[in-house]
């Protein structure tokens, strides 16, 4: 796909930033300033993702720093633990929500819209840390040139489906919205044609005015003749 972004891989973010579980609760905040990030990816020994740290995980402690009593004493269970860490390993969230190098971008895009979150740590097969995804890289898709849409529509999609009536069919793409219109032999492969256009990178919006092939009265007489005018 001439470099087209399609999997998370293209996307992500190599240079990344993670913790230890050992790493201490100041100096996670002060990662979290020095990056200007909300949230980081919490690696074992073995360079393996087994949880996140989001500052979420750290408002506890500042909530309930004043709670009479301790922190802990009449706080939900899960926060009074939050209030009480010390440690990475003790704030994390875990198992940690990630996704492969090699997924869509839009399996990456539902992840993140199911869980709410805005930033994913990327992990290879064997669960080590490899990058880190966010809404912004997902986005970046779309910013594909309307020549390089139509293109590859034509070619994977309108060529695949059509044959040799390829020709028939025209390709129009304005700032990533594809139009198809044209005569095909079979109308029942137009759906398809849509799903697999809209599937493209960097497609907004698929519309189809794909017709079938002429009618010929003469070989067909139950039909009408489109050509004949009405009756005045």
């Amino acid at each position: 796909m001439n470099g087209t972004p399609a999997i998370v891989n293209d996307v992500m973010s190599r240079r990344v930033v993670a913790l230890r579980e050992g790493a201490a609760f100041k100096d996670i905040v002060r990662t979290m300033q020095e990056w200007r990030v909300s949230a980081l990816p919490v690696l074992d020994d073995d360079g393996r993702v087994v949880g996140v740290v989001s500052e979420a995980d750290l408002l506890p402690k500042e909530e309930y720093s004043g709670a009479p009593g301790g922190r802990a004493r009449g706080v939900p269970g899960a926060d009074a633990v939050k209030a009480d860490a010390l440690t990475a390993a003790e704030l994390m969230t875990s198992p940690a929500v990630t996704v492969v190098s090699g997924a869509s971008l839009a399996r990456a895009a539902r992840i993140m819209a199911h869980r709410r979150i805005k930033r994913l740590p990327v992990v290879g097969p064997d669960g080590t840390l490899e990058g880190i995804v966010s809404r912004s890289d997902l986005l970046k898709v779309f910013l594909r040139d309307d020549t390089d849409i139509a293109g590859e529509v034509r070619r994977e999609v309108v060529a695949g489906l059509f044959g040799t009536y390829a020709d028939a069919v025209r390709v129009g793409v304005r700032d990533g919205v594809v139009t198809l219109t044209g005569r095909v032999p079979d109308t029942a492969l137009t759906p398809l044609a849509v799903r697999l256009a809209r599937a493209v990178p960097g497609v907004v919006d698929v519309h189809c005015s794909l017709t079938g092939p002429p009618r010929h009265p003469d070989l067909d007489p139950d039909l009408p003749d489109a050509r004949r005018t009405a009756p005045a």
